[in-house]
């Protein structure tokens, strides 16, 4: 990657887990009974043939990481655990009510915070109260995310029993003086244990996130994790870029100075670095930011085209409907997208009155759908066609104008209605995805909206 692009196209830009993006949901032609149609529409067209998913977000942490842009609740106190899973159960069953039938989940995620926060005999609880009133689609898919300091065995075995077959667990960095910057000190040989403990319990996918671009991190660093990562040989590995957005962690990421953060040619060393060590050992390149073991089911729909990219990363599987329970969480209905509100005690309170605690949203236009199978077509193969899509002949030319340099740089090659992203233009996979975001184009955000896209 030649440092003269990097500082060319490393600007403020979105991730693209949705399209539109959360800063340009239209909230003007939103509404629960919006959202609450459009759910119960893709429920009865997605149900029967695809299943459901849901993403359950468990927002607690007992101590503040300082690279974390999530949203979470940092205590100590245990107790607010029950009443947290009771209004869980409570959306989950406002939910059901909008069904005509019984959900057939196909994919369940646990993310946080800290979902090992909650004992064990309260995951059982929460996941029992899911699944009371659910069946199992074919080849259905539970993951969560765990922390190795607090994931025990008791944890592992409980989740496997209830279907669990999927992990991952942030590492991050091994370097102690990154770990003490980001506030996050945990031991190769705690992730060895968990690593090795889920393997011996029969997880078949086990994956760490390792993030370059932090704090006090040099190129050497990033090397010696890589190293050790080898020796654990995860299933899949989530290597990302630290994104650095301050003003939107609750002052979590003003734990050290701009100047402790590398940048310029030091960051695109440590990208490369971990990038070359990563295929050395034989992973795969997945979409954006994601590596795999030609084993694993995710590089196994590469291979068949069926990668999918949605608010819980990138997804070996598909579903029209997606539900998010818990503070903050993201659903989306395939024509629309809906959040939760952030506070657990409105949450709660919400829940407690039988209201759904949906604060924000966006049921999406036709453009909209347009945008976005070019948008996930670009995420997930690197290519994308204009072949009858549906966009007018002047957004078109606006879209090939704006990416007439990244085709005079080689990111993209153009071959009649057909655009790639070549080698040397993944790594800007979201600059080029910017050139086809029309409501960006439209309003020019404000650069606190986003991390810088390299």
């Amino acid at each position: 990657m030649c440092s003269t692009l990097v500082n060319k196209y490393n600007i403020p830009g979105p991730r693209y887990t949705s399209y539109p993006t959360v800063p340009y949901w239209d909230n003007t032609t939103f509404s629960l009974k919006a959202w609450t149609k459009s759910v119960k529409t893709a429920f009865d067209t997605s149900n029967d043939k695809e299943g459901i998913s849901l993403y359950i977000h468990l927002p607690f942490c007992e101590s503040m990481c300082t690279f974390c842009g999530c949203n979470k609740r940092i205590t100590k106190r245990h107790d607010v655990e029950i009443p947290y899973i009771k209004s869980v159960l409570k959306e989950w069953d406002l939910y059901q009510q909008i069904f005509e039938a019984k959900p057939k989940l196909k994919e369940l995620h646990l993310g946080g915070g800290t979902p090992t926060f909650f004992s064990p005999e309260n995951l059982k609880l929460l996941l029992q109260g899911i699944l009371k009133h659910t069946d199992l689609a074919e080849n259905y898919e539970f993951s969560f995310e765990g922390h190795p300091n607090n994931t025990t065995k008791e944890h592992l075995q409980t989740l496997y029993d209830l279907g669990f077959r999927r992990v991952s667990f942030g590492v991050q960095d091994y370097d102690h003086k990154v770990q003490k910057a980001i506030h996050r000190i945990q031991s190769f040989e705690a992730v060895k244990y968990v690593t090795e403990t889920a393997r011996e319990i029969g997880y078949t996918s086990v994956g760490h996130d390792i993030i370059f671009g932090l704090p006090h991190q040099t190129s050497e660093a990033v090397r010696k994790t890589i190293l050790k990562t080898k020796e654990l040989t995860p299933d899949r590995l989530a290597y990302y870029s630290y994104a650095h957005v301050p003003w939107q962690s609750g002052n979590g990421q003003r734990g050290f100075d701009e100047k402790d953060i590398p940048a310029g040619e030091e960051k695109r060393k440590q990208y490369e670095t971990g990038k070359s060590l990563l295929e050395e050992v034989g992973y795969a390149e997945i979409g954006m930011d994601h590596f795999a073991q030609k084993k694993d089911s995710l590089y196994q729909a590469m291979q068949h085209n069926a990668l999918h990219r949605n608010f819980m990363g990138y997804t070996a599987s598909k579903t029209k409907l997606m539900i998010g329970l818990g503070v903050s969480a993201i659903g989306d209905s395939w024509t629309g997208f809906a959040q939760n509100v952030k506070g657990v005690e409105e949450y709660n309170h919400l829940l407690a009155e039988g209201i759904l605690p949906v604060y924000r949203g966006h049921i999406l236009s036709k453009k909209d759908t347009i945008i976005r199978k070019h948008i996930l077509d670009l995420m997930c193969t690197f290519k994308t066609s204009f072949q009858e899509d549906g966009l007018s002949e002047e957004e078109k030319t606006d879209i090939l104008e704006r990416l007439h340099e990244m085709i005079a740089d080689d990111l993209v090659a153009l071959k009649g209605k057909e655009l790639k992203i070549t080698t040397k233009g993944k790594p800007f996979v979201r600059n080029i995805c910017m050139a086809f975001d029309l409501r960006l184009q439209d309003k020019k955000p404000d650069t606190k909206l986003f991390s810088m896209t390299v």
